[in-house]
């Protein structure tokens, strides 16, 4: 395997980037000079950026270099998708232990690139440097929206409804059978993992999607939610950031929360609460939202969404209703990487 010192810094990025072609007539001028050039023209421009650390936010024991890839790119599109906007270019910028060759960060690109084909993103820039804390991953995705589109936190207002889409609590499911597994495996030379039957959790951890569909199908419908993030640290905090940033307060009700088949059976099997993992897993990156109520009868038409609660007068407070009726408060108790 060849080491990455061999080719240097600007030799690595113009092997990563070469073949890359831009597919967005906003993107002027990609890779290759001090700044990317974008031409947003009568659209406002949308961005944002997350950062993945190893031994943090991903354990390379288990975690494939290409989906790893794949779900750094799909992590910064879903942040835009919830501005209801549209990602159009990111920039990749990767600290690299000497561990790592050419060949592994080929694989990571597999997946980046697999990533900006399947959404129709361009990769217009980014930076490398080495690492003595294993693999830094930073990506900063662009994207743009019509002014008037535009679906901030801010405005959720009394008498709203509250729409999820998908399914909650997999993501985390998926990464307690990981954990499971790797520790099951500790000092076992030919251990083979136990995952028949629990593919869909394996795959909403290591290789989530953003949803598009759901901004499609709210655009078809000629549904503008008054207020939209998408679940990443978790239900209960999204709801908190939500009702926190509207002046609202919030009923979510534990028998409309959508929760997998696979989920629940891993929860059984790991003797864990089922609604606690689906209020507070994190990275389900589903679209959490709030319509107003005469929009009602469309939001009963959407396929990729269903109606879990509505917004109320602040002062009543954020509560998930239980099954048999009794109100317990909502605290943020998702992911926080610095609890760690």
């Amino acid at each position: 395997m060849a080491e990455i010192s061999s080719i240097g810094e600007f030799g690595l990025i113009h092997m990563l980037t070469k073949d890359f072609k831009s597919v967005n007539t906003s993107t002027v001028k990609g890779v290759g000079d001090d700044c990317a050039i974008l031409d947003h023209s009568g659209h406002k421009t949308l961005v944002t950026t997350d950062l993945l650390l190893e031994g943090i936010h991903f354990d390379l024991t288990y975690v494939p270099l290409k989906h790893l890839g794949y779900k750094a790119v799909v992590v910064n599109l879903s942040d835009v998708y919830a501005m209801n906007g549209t990602p159009r270019q990111i920039t990749v910028s990767l600290g690299i232990s000497k561990r790592f060759t050419l060949e592994h960060i080929n694989e990571l690109y597999s997946g980046i690139y697999a990533a900006c084909e399947h959404y129709g993103v361009d990769l217009v820039g980014g930076d490398t440097s080495a690492s003595v804390t294993g693999l830094i991953i930073s990506i900063t995705c662009i994207g743009d929206a019509e002014e008037q589109k535009i679906v901030t936190r801010d405005g959720a207002r009394d008498t709203d409804l509250i729409c999820v889409s998908g399914d909650l609590g997999a993501a985390y499911m998926g990464l307690q059978l990981l954990e499971r597994e790797r520790t099951a495996s500790a000092g076992m030379k030919d251990f083979q993992p136990d995952f028949a039957g629990k593919e869909y959790i394996l795959e909403r951890q290591l290789k989530p999607e953003a949803r598009r569909d759901v901004i499609e199908e709210l655009q078809s419908l000629g549904i503008r939610p008054t207020s939209m993030i998408d679940v990443s640290d978790g239900l209960s905090s999204e709801l908190l950031h939500i009702c926190k940033q509207s002046g609202v307060g919030c009923r979510v009700y534990e028998d409309r929360i959508p929760i997998d088949y696979q989920t629940a059976s891993m929860a059984e099997e790991l003797n864990m609460n089922l609604v606690t993992a689906a209020m507070n897993g994190g990275e389900d990156y589903e679209l959490l939202f709030t319509v107003p109520l005469t929009d009602l009868g469309k939001v009963e038409q959407m396929k990729t969404a269903r109606l879990i609660g509505r917004i109320t007068k602040p002062e009543l407070g954020a509560y998930l209703v239980t099954r048999d009726d009794a109100e317990l408060e909502i605290r943020a108790q998702g992911w926080n990487a610095f609890n760690r």
